[in-house]
């Protein structure tokens, strides 16, 4: 199907251009969003009519997106979540998530303007992209973490699961049993046999 764009929509075009997608994209989010116009005579007339007042009106909602993102962008929201030892999460941090921590910290911010790959299944300090506006991208950070003292560290750049593993394996080291060659197979070293033992 071809539309008209009423806003600039990322990987399809800027306002006014006539682009063609699926019609289930046009009808069942492009159309209803308002985000675009059938491309039909009629719909270029109404477009080029009221070109101009779209364009202001876009300039204006970019601008208080612009000045919304200073205030936002490089916010750290700290998530705290239980975990397994390897850091593995016990579920995940979804984009609604990361939109109440935001709203938490003061800034207004809708779940569908949160862009995340893919939910967020680990410990650790994650890049999470926040679209104010169609033009208007800024970055928060999300600090996963399973208290607030490792929140802290992370935020410090200490990889908190690295930590864990070593003092895993250094206390491992402290279960090896001391070896004495001069010992037959199965053989009990004398210190370790009781006085009992020996008075027998």
């Amino acid at each position: 199907m071809d539309i008209i764009l009423l806003e600039r929509i990322e990987k399809l075009g800027a306002i006014g251009d006539v682009v063609t997608v699926k019609d289930g994209y046009a009808r069942n989010f492009l159309l209803p969003q308002k985000k675009a116009l059938r491309a039909n005579d009629a719909n270029r007339k109404v477009f080029e009519a009221n070109r101009e007042r779209l364009e202001a009106e876009n300039a204006t909602r970019r601008s208080d997106a612009e000045t919304a993102g200073e205030v936002i962008a490089g916010t750290e929201i700290v998530l705290i979540r239980s975990s397994s030892n390897s850091g593995q999460l016990y579920g995940s941090v979804s984009v609604r998530d990361i939109a109440v921590a935001l709203e938490a910290k003061g800034h207004k911010v809708d779940k569908r303007q949160v862009i995340l790959g893919s939910p967020i299944k680990t410990l650790g300090v994650f890049d999470v992209t926040i679209a104010l506006h169609p033009e208007v991208r800024i970055t928060v950070k999300a600090n996963v973490a399973r208290s607030d003292d490792e929140a802290e560290l992370q935020s410090k750049g200490v990889d908190v699961i690295a930590q864990l593993n070593d003092e895993d394996r250094a206390e491992g080291e402290g279960f090896t049993e001391a070896y004495d060659p001069n010992l037959e197979p199965g053989e009990i070293p004398a210190e370790l046999l009781g006085e009992d033992e020996d008075a027998a």
